[in-house]
C-alpha cells in the first residue's frame, strides 16, 4: 500500500489541534444530516460540508476510517520499528497514543512505544 505521506510521530501530534477541530466539524454535519433528514433543503449544503472535510484530511495525509460518525476515528500513515503501520487516534482522546498494523484494523491498536 502506498501513501501520499508517512507522518514522524511528532508531526501526528502537531497535526492533532487541526485534525481534532476537523473531526469535531465532521461528527456535527454528520449528526445534523441525521437530524433534518435526506429532504431537508440544508441537507446538500451539510453533505458537502462534511465532503470537504474529508477531502481536508485525505489532502493532509490522514485518513478518516469512522464511518459511524460516532467518536472521530483518523490514522496517520507512520514508520514503526522499519514496519509501515497507522498511527490511531481517536475524536474523544487527549493525545496520539496507539498503533496498528495497516491490517489489523482499530481492534489490532497497540500502545506506542516509548519516545
Amino acid at each position: 500500500m502506498e501513501f501520499s505521506r508517512l507522518f514522524t510521530r511528532q508531526e501526528a501530534e502537531g497535526a492533532l489541534p487541526l485534525v481534532r477541530q476537523i473531526v469535531a466539524d465532521i461528527l456535527r454535519a454528520s449528526r445534523r444530516m441525521k437530524e433534518v433528514g435526506e429532504n431537508n433543503l440544508d441537507f446538500p449544503r451539510l453533505q458537502q460540508e462534511l465532503e470537504e472535510n474529508l477531502r481536508e484530511l485525505v489532502d493532509m495525509g490522514c485518513y478518516f476510517r469512522d464511518w459511524n460518525f460516532s467518536v472521530g476515528l483518523v490514522d496517520f500513515p507512520t514508520i514503526i520499528d522499519g514496519q509501515t503501520v497507522f498511527l490511531c487516534w481517536r475524536g474523544d482522546e487527549e493525545d496520539l497514543a496507539w498503533y496498528h498494523g495497516i491490517e489489523d484494523g482499530y481492534q489490532g491498536r497497540k500502545p506506542l512505544p516509548k519516545s
